[in-house]
């Protein structure tokens, strides 16, 4: 039982440390604006190139882990992660900081996946449930933390140290690891690197093209057409990666994996999940410090009733999924959250004191926290043991690609109507944004509806 306690603990840590880094973010956002002066589809990518480096380099990692081990390589990825940290925090610009942006998404890019398969191969079957709903509510400390901590740091002292925080804990789950972590392989097997280099063209070439038609070039001629020929590309690539795996012995993603219904739909309902969860992350804290006037300590604060509920939350729900299955904990996980963001767009429009924020929040919270713990089981639980680690891999491709198009198209949103000119115009253009967030939500519903008991 000790040791088991030890896997849950290192594991949730290496999946706390990549959430945290996504999330300090958000309260330090409008610091990192105004210091580098930069425009809101620029400040975007300090967000996504973490994350779309991440889903990129994330099935390379899994594969990697499977061939040589996940423990060792879930150490060299939490090494990685800290030196891009490290990068993050001497950047004297907005270029220097995505690039080390990168780094640090290369390697939490196998953070997450080889948390998730080494606690589940540790475990037994009628045990993972719970210890993933568990594991969720750790990683979910981020979200609590990493806000409310954000906001202290860009007060008390500057917005890079919300960087330099990752090395101690980094070093120390490094440590611990090699001690008691059990080491596991899956289906070793070589790696392709033309599917790796097309797998990571495709998803930053469509994020790019999207995220492009917020910026004013976009009205010229040769760069509407550099768009088009990125977007068309990625596009074409995209398919001629899937065709690639299908003719493939040694597929980088196993085709065989989307056969099952809980594989496909489970993924499908996780994107939406996280995608709606990610447009509104990245504008909320903003919306308080631009709008409401707040610090950047006290937006963070403010975040909690929505933040908060993933520790209460999350291990009851993987309790729940155990129980009742993960078709029902995902339905009502997705229309909670759904209706919290449109119960959030309301509020704002006839624009209500913070207490009234409190309830929507809270819901999508509880809602988000139900997700999660399902939707995972939903995925982990369609695979076979042998490809349990690129199972996970798929599920957090699914999960940060998600989060990289839901921050993308919330830009696009606000983009359309909204500016930092005012603050009326701001508003106007974060209630587009949470609009399309919860519409994003309430469409993942019908994916959670697929899913049988599992």
């Amino acid at each position: 039982m000790a040791k088991q306690r030890w896997v849950l603990g290192l594991t949730a840590l290496g999946f706390f440390m990549a959430m945290m880094d996504s999330m300090i973010v958000t309260t330090a956002s409008t610091a990192i604006r105004t210091d580098f002066k930069i425009s809101v589809s620029s400040l975007q990518w300090a967000l996504n190139a973490y994350n779309i480096a991440i889903a990129a380099v994330l099935l390379v990692g899994v594969a990697l882990g499977e061939r040589f081990g996940r423990r060792r390589v879930y150490e060299l990825g939490i090494l990685i992660f800290c030196l891009g940290s490290i990068g993050c925090a001497l950047s004297p610009n907005i270029a220097i900081l995505i690039g080390a942006r990168v780094v640090a998404g290369i390697g939490a890019s196998v953070m997450t996946p080889m948390s998730m398969a080494i606690l589940t191969q540790a475990l037994p079957a009628n045990r993972r449930g719970q210890a993933l709903g568990i594991w969720s509510g750790i990683g979910g400390l981020a979200l609590i933390i990493g806000p409310s901590l954000g906001g202290w740091i860009v007060t008390q002292l500057t917005w890079q140290w919300i960087f330099w925080i990752n090395l101690p804990i980094g070093l120390a789950v490094v440590g611990l690891s090699q001690r008691h972590l059990p080491e596991s392989c899956g289906q070793a097997e070589p790696i392709n690197w033309l599917d790796a280099w097309l797998l990571i063209f495709v998803s930053t070439g469509l994020i790019w093209a999207l995220s492009a038609t917020t910026m004013t070039a976009i009205s010229q001629p040769l760069f509407l057409g550099l768009v088009v020929v990125i977007g068309g590309l990625s596009l074409v690539g995209g398919g001629w990666f899937i065709h690639r795996q299908n003719q493939t012995n040694t597929p980088l993603l196993p085709m065989q994996l989307f056969k099952t219904v809980a594989f496909i739909h489970g993924n499908v309902a996780t994107f939406l999940l996280y995608a709606a969860m990610y447009g509104i992350v990245f504008f909320l804290p903003q919306y308080l410090q631009v709008s409401r006037h707040a610090t950047a300590l006290t937006a963070g604060l403010e975040l909690l009733p929505w933040t908060g509920t993933l520790v209460l939350v999350a291990p009851f729900a993987g309790q729940a999924v155990d129980r009742w299955g993960t078709r029902i904990v995902a339905l009502w996980g997705l229309l909670l959250q759904g209706i919290g963001y449109l119960l959030l767009v309301g509020l704002l429009v006839v624009q209500t004191t913070y207490v009234w924020l409190i309830f929507p929040l809270a819901l999508a919270g509880v809602g988000l926290s139900m997700g999660g713990p399902a939707l995972q089981k939903a995925v982990l639980g369609a695979a076979t043991s042998t490809l349990l680690g690129k199972a996970a891999g798929v599920y957090n491709v699914f999960r940060l690609f998600g989060g990289a198009v839901g921050t993308t198209l919330a830009v696009i949103g606000f983009s359309s109507v909204g500016s930092y000119q005012t603050a009326n115009r701001f508003t106007a253009g974060v209630l587009v944004a949470f609009l399309g967030a919860a519409i994003l939500s309430l469409l993942g519903c019908w994916s959670a509806w697929q899913l049988k008991r599992v």
